[in-house]
């Protein structure tokens, strides 16, 4: 069986401009240590991350603690957002009631599927029977979620929104999904102005 960590970043500065490089906040900072604390007693092989640095710094303490290296992968990123102003609950439920929609210049949630389930199988492939951690993001996550349970919808991908980190793992046989369990969070509002 292959154990997989998922690792939603703890809360970010809303206002950086830049989605690569927008950094935790202080209490993002400090929020992290639930991952190095939750995972401290597991046996970890292997870390992967989105390239973006929130979701870096939310898995790096865990990661030195391991002594392991975090290999990015750019398909585990989260949605672009194109020439989206805001990220309204009207925006979210549009999205999530159609899979193709997107912004000029943005992905819809069936593109952010499609390139976070490839990177996600091929690590499975590399690293069978392993435990490993990924690093990733709110609509990323959902969008694996909704892969394997075509259930999870908009109200799902609410109700984690304000999780930040969140931690569930998922158990796989092969490509196969033979389990699932959230672990923990820490509530932080999502600031969806910006």
């Amino acid at each position: 069986m292959t154990r997989v960590y998922f690792v939603r970043h703890a809360q970010p500065q809303f206002s950086w401009a830049d989605d690569l490089t927008r950094p935790l906040t202080e209490e993002g900072m400090q929020d992290r240590r639930i991952v190095l604390e939750f995972l401290q007693d597991k046996k970890v092989d292997v870390f992967f991350c989105s390239p973006y640095q929130r979701s870096y710094d939310t898995i790096a303490e865990a990661a030195a603690f391991f002594g392991k290296e975090i290999h990015t992968d750019a398909r585990l990123r989260e949605r672009e957002k194109g020439n989206a102003t805001s990220n309204t609950h009207d925006m979210f439920q549009k999205r999530w009631e159609d899979h193709t929609y997107h912004e000029e210049g943005g992905e819809s949630i069936a593109m952010v599927q499609e390139r976070n389930i490839a990177a996600l199988k091929e690590i499975l492939t590399a690293n069978r029977d392993k435990t490993i951690v990924i690093g990733t993001h709110g609509t990323a996550l959902s969008t694996i979620l909704n892969y394997y349970d075509s259930s999870f919808g908009c109200k799902d991908f609410l109700r984690l929104i304000d999780w930040m980190p969140f931690i569930i793992e998922l158990d796989f046989d092969g490509e196969i999904l033979v389990g699932k369990q959230e672990h923990c969070h820490v509530a932080k509002e999502f600031l969806s102005d910006h």
